[in-house]
């Protein structure tokens, strides 16, 4: 997950109140107990040592907050008396979280958004397709193409005189399957989208799936579920589409597992390139190393002590190390406050490594009978959240390591 968007966050010297609510049901009881738990917040806030400005500001934002356009929750992190940013969550908090203190408190906006890539989703027939993209925001329209729209029928007589016409029929979907894929080579580019799922006719769909780019058909799924004319869509559509993200994420933690497993070994030829434990990601996080940050949830370190300053490379493990820095008035922040800041400042991205025994999705064998992964020899893992089976010996020290950019 990028980080590159809680920017403004860091443009602020703080103290931040960090709240992750809950909206509820719409209706009259849902209403009822938004507003005790608004004033319960904004109470949690002010026994914290919240300013009244801050404290209002936030109480404000969180009732007006709709339930259509927060359906499972919202992230407000406010300073000064004015709410710098506000982020729809893709999952319900587990109980409303209110904090103040002197960086954001935001590992629980990654537990709550997930990690679910941005999907281009193309619903397609045999005259064009229509373009859609999944994120955190929820899906967005992202335009379409438009094909030849004749002939695309074909005719039930199979007299000689109609074979020229069938003929025509098929190069004109042949035609708009070429058409449709480079359109959508186009807006998975500029999309920034890390998966591509094809839904509709069963046999322009797959005919867009072979002219498609190779680096595109390795990240292209498809399921024969829904399709383009209004009223297809149904549950099983969406299950499909959520599945192919979770393998997508599946996917992106293993790789990163094998290159921390491979890289925080040294030989006599070269120097480790991954890291783990508070002062060696420390360390990089200081010196801007960090490619991808790796934290397990519930990790034993994230929570410890760690000294910074105004800038995110001002980090330290400890008070005497964050002052030679240059920092003449360090405090003390969590090791996930201080880590997730340098990581959103720096471009690193972050990905939460899971429990070995985390919740594990479908089968192998459900996920065949609903989606066709052009590189479904890579799709070999069962979790939810990340691959099944993960060992203890995988898992970074205390819940927290680093794949680095470079080493010395």
């Amino acid at each position: 997950m990028q980080l590159s968007f809680l920017g403004p966050l860091f443009e602020r010297p703080g103290p931040w109140a960090s709240v992750y609510f809950d909206v509820g049901q719409n209706d009259e009881s849902g209403a009822k107990r938004r507003e005790l738990s608004v004033r319960e917040v904004c109470r949690t806030l002010e026994e914290q040592g919240a300013d009244a400005a801050t404290t209002k500001a936030v109480g404000e934002a969180l009732s007006g907050t709709a339930v259509a356009e927060y359906p499972a929750g919202r992230a407000l992190f406010a300073t000064d008396g004015d709410v710098v940013l506000s982020h729809r969550l893709a999952r319900a908090p587990q109980g409303q979280i209110a904090s103040w203190g002197r960086l954001p408190r935001l590992m629980p906006l990654l537990e709550t958004c997930g990690q679910d890539p941005v999907c281009l989703v193309a619903y397609i027939d045999r005259t064009g397709a229509d373009f859609e993209l999944r994120g955190a925001a929820g899906p967005q329209d992202a335009g379409g193409v438009e094909g030849r729209q004749w002939p695309v029928h074909r005719t039930s007589t199979a007299d000689w005189s109609e074979r020229h016409f069938q003929l025509k029929v098929e190069n004109t979907w042949e035609q708009n399957a070429a058409e449709i894929a480079e359109a959508l080579a186009a807006a998975y580019e500029e999309s920034g989208a890390e998966l591509l799922v094809l839904v509709g006719d069963q046999r322009e769909r797959p005919a867009v799936h072979g002219k498609l780019p190779e680096a595109l058909r390795e990240v292209t799924v498809e399921t024969e579920h829904g399709g383009r004319a209004a009223g297809s869509d149904s549950s099983v559509l969406e299950e499909a589409i959520q599945r192919a993200r979770r393998a997508c994420v599946d996917r992106r933690v293993e790789a990163a597992l094998d290159r921390f497993r491979a890289g925080r070994v040294s030989t006599d030829d070269r120097q480790p390139d991954a890291v783990e434990g508070v002062p060696a990601v420390v360390e990089a996080a200081r010196e801007h190393r960090i490619d991808t940050l790796l934290l397990r949830p519930g990790g034993s370190d994230l929570g410890r002590e760690t000294w910074v300053g105004g800038e995110p490379d001002q980090v330290a493990v400890k008070r005497g190390d964050a002052q030679t820095l240059g920092e003449g008035e360090p405090f003390s922040v969590s090791a996930e406050d201080a880590l997730l800041r340098s990581a959103a400042v720096t471009g690193a991205d972050v990905l939460l490594v899971p429990l070995p025994d985390d919740e594990p999705s479908l089968s192998d064998d459900d996920t065949d009978r609903e989606a066709t992964n052009s590189t479904s020899s890579t799709n070999s893992t069962n979790s939810t959240n990340g691959p099944a089976g993960t060992p203890d010996t995988d898992i970074p020290t205390g819940g927290i390591g680093a794949l680095l950019r470079w080493t010395y």
